[in-house]
């Protein structure tokens, strides 16, 4: 077999690192992408924040600060000339022998930094009982017990073990059931009330025993509790009304009453840690027309440090110029590619506001049914492009913030030949729901009859689909009391 050389001709497509760091930018979130920012600001000093703005203030304040970059740059090059010493002097430290001379004096910590907000504490609802039980007047051995029965109650207030997994988990001897149950009955008098039952039933009944005996429809309540929860459940209001033997009148003050308590008393202490959304466009009427803008407060303006960038021209060895070469071209690159995930993100959010308008005069009733390909080909790029740059990026509109994938939902088709979104079906579905008669609330078979008379055919299990979504129950469980 003979070797020989051939000349091919041909393409290929590769994955630069630039266009791999445009990529990972692309799929960050506005918190995700302030946070590498500020990771590119730490590692390349070519890079700075962009301090422009159209205000004269700021135009001169920049002015002084190229003055005093200017100013750092001539005294670092005239400390360079002067002749130091290789070695400090002994009984000498760094202060004694150069001065920093930037004339700023540390200065002690005043009483006021005292009074700064240094952040929210959380307290969690086993310390808010611990701390309860501190102050009250509890032996030594029930104080374990104590300890040992908050310890396993959840976040929502009920107690995960038996009495007998208690005495387990105690430990100590001579302790009984019966004594267990003694600490627990107080630890139950706690607050929030309710806390530490076994049961929903005993939760309730936890809280009813509380509410003074004056109230007419307690009694009832609680025999309801302790004896006619599943008829509850099912809202059976007729087999209860026969059950305790009152008129409707009477049953809905009790409904009503067994109604205000709750039935998960721990989430009145465990508060969860709010979420917070930086919108990455806006979207105003302006006109006639809606106009999309990027967010100018979601991600810092940055640049080149051209101060810095200029050295290289300048610098003594080959060595100082290639770093200040390659940390100027990184910074470039890291900036063109900001402005290209900027570019698609408008590109794509003016697609979806284009396609959507419908939405935004009218609400959610009047969406319209798009998927990402919809997008992809009229801003000529790739569906995993857009869903890239769909997830994790938000808009504010006057109806509030929204995901850009909330405006692109399914097709159903309609009874004339058209197409309706399944985000306006489910809009339908709560209007109907929110409007309905209490007593007599809808089904899903007459949800489904209700849309076919607008001109939607929709089958009974999707409603069913969509109203869970929602968080709907079904009719008998919204069945209320007139």
């Amino acid at each position: 077999m003979k070797q020989s050389l051939q000349l091919k001709i041909g393409q290929q497509l590769t994955m630069t690192p630039q266009l791999q760091q445009a990529i990972r930018l692309l799929q960050l979130s506005s918190l995700e992408l302030q946070q590498e920012i500020q990771e590119a600001l730490d590692a390349n000093p070519l890079l700075e924040i962009d301090a422009d703005s159209d205000t004269a203030d700021s135009s001169e304040h920049e002015r002084s600060d190229s003055h005093k970059d200017d100013s750092a740059v001539e005294a670092s090059e005239a400390m360079k000339k002067q002749d130091l010493p290789d070695d400090l002097p002994i009984d000498s430290s760094w202060d004694d022998t150069y001065s920093a001379g930037n004339g700023i004096v540390s200065q002690a910590v005043s009483s006021a930094d005292d009074e700064v907000y240094q952040g929210a504490t959380s307290e969690s609802l086993q310390d808010y009982l611990l701390w309860q039980m501190r102050l009250s007047h509890f032996s030594e051995e029930d104080e374990t017990i104590a300890t040992a029965i908050i310890e396993a109650i959840n976040d929502a207030g009920y107690l995960t073990l038996s009495i007998e997994e208690l005495v387990e988990a105690v430990n100590l001897p001579e302790v009984e059931l019966e004594e267990v149950c003694m600490v627990l009955k107080r630890v139950q008098l706690f607050d929030p009330i309710g806390v530490g039952a076994r049961d929903v039933a005993e939760c309730l009944l936890l809280q009813l025993r509380q509410i003074p005996d004056e109230v007419a429809a307690k009694s009832h309540a609680c025999t309801v509790v302790q004896h006619y929860m599943p008829l509850l459940a099912n809202r059976d209001y007729r087999g209860l009304a026969r059950k305790l033997r009152v008129k409707e009148d009477e049953l809905k003050d009790i409904v009503g009453l067994i109604q205000q308590l709750n039935p998960r008393p721990g989430d009145n202490i465990v508060q969860s840690e709010p979420d917070y959304v930086i919108p990455d466009v806006t979207v105003n009427k302006k006109g006639m027309r809606w106009v999309v803008e990027l967010n100018p407060d979601s991600m810092p303006k940055i640049r080149v440090n051209e101060t810095y960038a200029a050295m290289s021209k300048t610098a003594r060895n080959s060595a100082d110029m290639q770093y200040i070469r390659n940390h100027t071209q990184e910074a470039r690159w890291f900036i063109k590619s900001i402005e290209s995930r900027n570019e698609t993100l408008l590109k794509v959010a003016n697609c979806i506001v284009a396609k959507q308008q419908a939405f935004f005069e009218y609400g959610e009733e009047a969406m319209k049914p798009m998927v990402l390909n919809d997008v992809a080909e009229a801003v000529d790029m790739h569906e995993s492009t857009i869903s890239r740059v769909t997830t994790q990026k938000y808009m504010h509109t006057p109806r509030g913030i929204f995901e850009l994938k909330y405006f692109f939902s399914s097709h159903v088709s309609t009874e004339n030949g058209g197409e309706c979104s399944s985000t306006a079906i489910r809009a339908l579905i709560k209007k109907l729901v929110a409007a309905e008669n209490p007593a007599k609330p809808l089904s899903d078979n007459k949800i489904a009859e209700l849309m076919a008379e607008q001109g939607i055919q929709v089958a009974r299990r999707t409603i069913a689909k969509y109203r869970e979504s929602l968080n709907i129950a079904s009719s008998s469980q919204r069945k209320r009391l007139i």
